[in-house]
């Protein structure tokens, strides 16, 4: 039985259950929202973790210098009240008075520069050190709470890095007895954010509490909720289950098909929003796996023919999901749209094929997510005449066989770190990792430009022009934006985030 198929069954008995009894439902008597996540939270310390869950969790339990509306796009102040250029090379950053740790510890300047200090230490091992040190040369203090960031060259996101990687953490943090000791803040975090730590259990749950000493004045505003509980409950229909009885008042990115099942109860709120994340099939276009047919501009133009992204967006992603046909997401900064584009038309595809003296070599094209999209892709290529070995797997394997040059195409997944600008998925995908299947030092040439000035419109343009090179060589099938699924129960107000990171300090009880 398929997965969707799994999907439609557990939600038919999950439907089937909420007619035999009512649940009785958790009200916001105790002040506590209860929230699901599928994926297991072991350290809550976010300088040493990337998933989307712990990105959610330390938006409640700490803050950084500066935040990012994800509205406008535009950056504001948070630790920090303004900033401003020196040089291009250099930025005076005002810290905000009158901040406490969740410790009760003053918030000054010698913690900001312990902070980036620590993590531009590459024996802190932090995940946050690598893309750090590439920009950053070193932070001093200029006053009390003044701080002066010395970049090792023009980094037009310097800011934006700041606002969203950095976590800032107190003064010594990281010491233990007189040594360094990475995992002091794994457990118990003293962070700056709106909740604290009340108690944390690794892979089970964590227990967050209203600080009350938070300061004014933060764009986060001040939680109308006491009490935060994150669960992990790596199993769908537990998620259901507990959703319909009452034990959790939020999930998300619930599959479509359940989610709407559980919506026509009655019982619970489904709700569908943006996000980052997009989703493409990267071809070797460069030959870094050896010889193949992809080497050859018409296969890959006829493979982009050949994908009916249209119908995966709608049917299989749904929501707020669209098609893509630019290698970027459209909410980003410097992603242009107008580049050539590939209408789906499998005779097209054909004719390609069959100019291009294509014999039926096969492809190779690995998968790890969403087995119902890749299927629907390999499909969609084996429909048009290509002949599609689909290798589904788990995400390790295919980055280890990518970096070994064992790849001839792959279908993936980038949220691009929140960050709505073109730079956090050029880069890596066209410049210098083994991601980088193109190979065109145009193309690469152009993102670097782009990173090296300050100035947003030779910056866009250098973006629009890599993009329309990436377009007319059909390094990528570009497939679709993702649609971010969220349930709540009744009696919980939570507003659907533009961006797709969910911000559960704005989330409040209904007005009954």
């Amino acid at each position: 039985m398929s997965m969707p198929a799994l999907r439609r069954v557990a939600a038919a008995a999950l439907l089937a259950a909420a007619h035999v009894a009512a649940p009785a439902w958790a009200s916001a008597k105790d002040d506590t929202l209860v929230v699901a996540f599928q994926r297991e939270v072991v350290n809550l310390d976010y300088l040493y973790t990337t998933s989307q869950e712990h990105i959610i969790l330390s938006d409640l339990t700490d803050d950084r210098l500066f935040d990012v509306d994800p509205h406008t796009n535009e950056i504001r102040p948070m630790l920090a009240t303004g900033y401003a250029y020196v040089d291009d090379r250099t930025i005076d950053v005002t810290l905000r008075e009158g901040v406490r740790f969740h410790s009760g510890a003053p918030f000054t300047a010698d913690d900001v520069v312990y902070t980036y200090q620590w993590v531009l230490d590459a024996e802190s091992g932090t995940r946050a050190s690598g893309a750090l040190s590439r920009w950053l040369d070193r932070v001093e203090k200029t006053g009390p709470m003044q701080v002066r960031f010395h970049l090792k060259a023009v980094y037009p996101l310097a800011l934006r890095d700041m606002a969203r990687r950095i976590p800032i953490r107190r003064n010594g943090a990281y010491e233990a007895g007189g040594k360094p000791d990475r995992g002091a803040q794994a457990l118990k975090p003293d962070g700056l954010g709106p909740y604290r730590v009340e108690s944390f259990e690794p892979g089970q749950r964590a227990v967050l509490q209203r600080f009350e000493d938070y300061y004014a004045d933060s764009p986060k505003g001040r939680p109308a909720i006491g009490r935060i509980v994150a669960r992990t409950l790596p199993d769908w229909g537990t998620q259901q289950a507990e959703l319909m009885s009452g034990g959790v008042n939020w999930a998300y990115d619930m599959p479509l098909d359940v989610a709407q099942s559980m919506a026509a109860t009655g019982r619970i709120r489904h709700t569908a929003g943006p996000s980052l994340r997009m989703s493409f099939v990267v071809l070797d276009a460069a030959g870094v796996s050896g010889p193949s047919v992809l080497n050859d501009l018409r296969v890959r133009r006829a493979v982009n023919h050949a994908i009916n992204r249209e119908a995966i967006s709608k049917f299989l992603v749904g929501g707020v999901s669209q098609a893509l046909h630019t290698a970027c997401h459209p909410a980003q900064f410097g992603c242009d749209q107008d580049v050539m584009a590939y209408p789906y038309d499998p005779e097209r595809a054909r004719a390609l094929l069959k100019e291009a003296g294509y014999k039926g070599q096969p492809i190779d094209l690995w998968a790890y997510r969403e087995r119902s999209v890749a299927e629907a892709v390999a499909a969609d290529l084996t429909a048009a005449g290509l002949r599609v070995n689909l290798r589904y797997g788990q995400l390790a394997s295919l980055d280890q066989a990518r970096a070994a040059g064992r790849i001839q195409a792959y279908i993936g997944s980038w949220a691009n770190g929140g960050t709505a600008d073109t730079a956090m998925i050029a880069r890596v995908h066209f410049a210098d990792t083994d991601r980088n299947m193109a190979r065109d030092a145009q193309v690469e040439d152009l993102v670097m430009r782009a990173e090296r000035t300050n100035d947003p419109q030779a910056r866009a343009q250098a973006y629009s022009q890599a993009l329309g090179i990436i377009a007319e060589q059909a390094y990528w099938a570009p497939l679709f934006t993702y649609s971010v699924n969220y349930l709540t129960s009744p009696d919980l107000s939570f507003p659907v985030p533009p961006d797709g990171l969910p911000r559960l300090y704005e989330a409040s009880w209904a007005a009954r």
